[in-house]
């Protein structure tokens, strides 16, 4: 059996409130293999943000194992952390693509120029950024910049900029929220087919519940801690 390319065991996360913590979850438990997709639910702050920050090494639980693509993360372990930043800041670069509800884009560069940026970063052919943006459907504004093109463009950018740099995993927080109705559907639906088509595994924090049913497995954060199939 593939080993899987996400694995969390038993995470709590807490905040300071004052003079007391907060859970956030307790003992959450989920596996995601390549090719799945998993949506987050919750409203908001019930921790979807957070467990995605988890998933990428920008937080750290209070307890609890992440395994990500065979790396096992434990700080329970003595002198675990500095250790284990390093091994998180080579997974980030090369192998785990972030999609943000705003176009994560530099404004200096073009959209073409980000695309390469991206996909320098992560080791990857440059020659293939200018066909990714054709892909989806904005080949023809590679040379212009952010501020120059719509917010749905600027999306299928951050796109282009995600696939180019070919991830084994894609965490996507809200990626559509900033978006009119038609163009997150239209935006959504190119997500879809390209993780599809690249076998990549997918983690989508939405409030969405049509978006949500889009995906293999759900976690609903507001009803449990453990993930299934999407109704």
């Amino acid at each position: 059996m593939n080993q899987p390319v996400l694995e969390a065991r038993d995470l709590s996360k807490t905040f300071a409130s004052g003079a007391e913590r907060i859970a956030v979850f307790s003992g959450l438990s989920v596996s995601l293999a390549a090719g799945q997709s998993l949506a987050l639910m919750g409203r908001s702050g019930s921790g979807k943000s957070t467990l995605l920050n988890l998933f990428c090494g920008l937080e750290r639980p209070d307890n609890g194992v992440i395994t990500l693509l065979g790396e096992r993360f434990d700080y329970r372990e003595a002198g675990a952390a500095g250790q284990q930043e390093k091994r998180w800041a080579r997974l980030r670069r090369r192998q785990i693509g972030v999609m943000f509800q705003e176009a994560n884009l530099m404004p200096a560069l073009s959209l073409l120029d980000n695309v390469r940026l991206r996909a320098r970063l992560a080791e990857q052919p440059l020659e293939q950024c200018q066909t990714w943006l054709e892909r989806l459907g904005i080949g023809e504004l590679a040379e212009r910049y952010p501020d120059q093109v719509s917010g749905g463009q600027r999306q299928r950018a951050a796109l282009a900029m995600v696939f180019a740099m070919n991830p084994d995993l894609i965490l996507a927080d809200e990626p559509t929220g900033s978006l009119d109705r038609r163009t997150a559907e239209e935006v959504t639906a190119e997500l879809f087919r390209l993780q599809a088509e690249t076998g990549v595994a997918l983690v989508l924090a939405t409030h969405d519940p049509e978006l949500a049913e889009q995906c293999q497995v759900t976690l609903d954060l507001a009803h449990g801690n453990q993930a299934g199939p999407a109704p």
